[in-house]
């Protein structure tokens, strides 16, 4: 703070960073070179930017936070700004906050390995470690390993660990996962990712045609790298691991390139858990319909060291769960899934699994779940369990919507005649205002000389 003040605070600045990075082996790279000095900023304005992150902590005591916790969300914040400002372009590397919440409720990262093979800005680690803590658990039994192929987005992610005090294996450099992979001997007990959707040539006809990742399944095409990602993550996951990751609507029903073959394989292999459908307007950078999958190579009951049950058998058995319904608008062209919907979801699929209270947590002020409340049952129009037959008498298809049936409709009480007659009145005098309407209309038009 002694130097704000000075005109050649920018060089200041610059050398600071270059120290940070020189200390600190895990942001290696990660950091501008002389960036507020070719800038060119009144160092007025580096003065006022330095009196506001100096304030920082002063703010973290006012809400009861480390100054940690406020750095990292004041990172999070404008990532999630540049996600949604730069669009297509600058969002490509931002998971939406509520999804990467919702994932990481599902799997409870909670020990072990974590594995993100296109980890972007690295916010499925945060929202992992924000698990870890909120469940009173150690960060120290977790090892986190990412890999990302965009040189600014894997210092993105490098930054947005730092600053939280996070450590993570991210690989020598930027790379392809497919091509290059930072990580060749790991076998992760909780994978979690948003692969970019539907992407094409991601590689030549003649190029990985026989890579072990695919043993056992058809060659991935070359047109989509859907079920490249999918078959990757298969390989990297270890014999008890789960993956919880996002993919375009399509990979549930595709049958292009063999697409449908590889995903009968892996039913018949028993390896979908849970499949969800989730709303639209989710993600900044695109329209498409997106899903989430929940694999896992373990299906038979666990038990923990003392004999407990952690989670009932379910071979043979896959959740679906239609989550279209869900969420709220936060702007003209985004939706959310609130904290409720992300619990309600959560519970679900704890339910299924015969998880303990215990599993079941907390998700912000939605509440912690009772044994009671986690015995599962099928409630039409929002999931449902369904087993290899009915898959196979569905073609293999995974879309939550052919399982869970519409939703009951509840009897008001309104007998049909008189609701019947209420509706023709409204009807009726819908049809008097439009007839009031057009003829205003049609004046008007007159007015402006376009009368017929």
């Amino acid at each position: 703070m002694q130097h704000a003040k000075q005109n050649d605070i920018a060089i200041k600045i610059d050398s600071a960073l270059h120290d940070i990075e020189k200390n600190n082996p895990s942001l290696a790279g990660a950091l501008p070179d002389n960036y507020f000095s070719r800038l060119g900023l009144d160092a007025s304005k580096l003065s006022a930017l330095i009196d506001t992150i100096n304030n920082i902590d002063t703010i973290a005591n006012e809400c009861h936070m480390t100054e940690q916790d406020v750095v990292g969300r004041v990172y999070e914040y404008f990532l999630g700004r540049y996600a949604a400002t730069e669009g297509k372009g600058g969002g490509e590397f931002y998971t939406p906050k509520c999804v990467v919440t919702l994932i990481a409720e599902m799997i409870e990262p909670y020990k072990g390995k974590i594995y993100d093979p296109c980890c972007g800005s690295g916010g499925m680690f945060v929202q992992s470690v924000k698990f870890v803590d909120s469940h009173k658990g150690n960060r120290k039994d977790i090892s986190i390993y990412g890999q990302e192929y965009t040189s600014t987005t894997y210092k993105l992610a490098k930054m947005n660990l730092a600053i939280r005090g996070i450590s993570a294996n991210f690989g020598d450099v930027p790379a392809n996962t497919f091509f290059k992979d930072q990580h060749p001997d790991l076998k992760a007990d909780f994978i979690m990712a948003n692969p970019p959707f539907n992407q094409k040539q991601w590689r030549q006809e003649n190029e990985l045609s026989d890579d072990p990742r695919w043993d056992g399944y058809e060659t991935p095409p070359t047109g989509n790298a859907n079920y490249a990602w999918i078959m990757h993550m298969i390989s990297k996951l270890s014999d008890n691991g789960t993956a919880g990751f996002v993919l375009a609507n399509g990979s549930m029903s595709s049958n292009t390139s063999g697409e449908g073959a590889i995903r009968r394989k892996m039913i018949e292999n028993d390896l979908v858990d849970c499949m969800i459908a989730l709303p639209g307007q989710l993600f900044y950078t695109t329209q498409i319909p997106v899903c989430l999958w929940f694999l896992t190579k373990n299906k038979s009951a666990t038990y923990s060291k003392d004999g407990e049950q952690l989670h009932k058998g379910r071979e043979g058995e896959t959740l679906f769960i239609d989550a279209r319904q869900m969420g709220s608008m936060v702007s003209r062209t985004t939706k959310e899934l609130t904290t409720d919907d992300i619990a309600e979801i959560a519970r679900t699929y704890h339910a299924f699994r015969g998880a303990t209270a215990m599993d079941g947590g907390r998700i912000g002020n939605a509440g912690a779940f009772s044994d009671q409340e986690l015995e599962y049952k099928d409630i039409p129009g929002f999931c449902k369990a369904a087993n290899i037959e009915e898959i196979a008498a569905n073609d293999f298809v995974l879309t939550p919507g052919r399982y869970v049936g519409t939703a009951e409709l509840e009897d008001d009480g309104v007998l049909f005649e008189t609701k019947m007659q209420e509706l023709s009145q409204t009807l009726y005098q819908q049809m008097q205002d439009a007839e009031k309407l057009d003829a205003v209309i049609r004046r008007n038009l007159k007015v402006l000389g376009y009368g017929s």
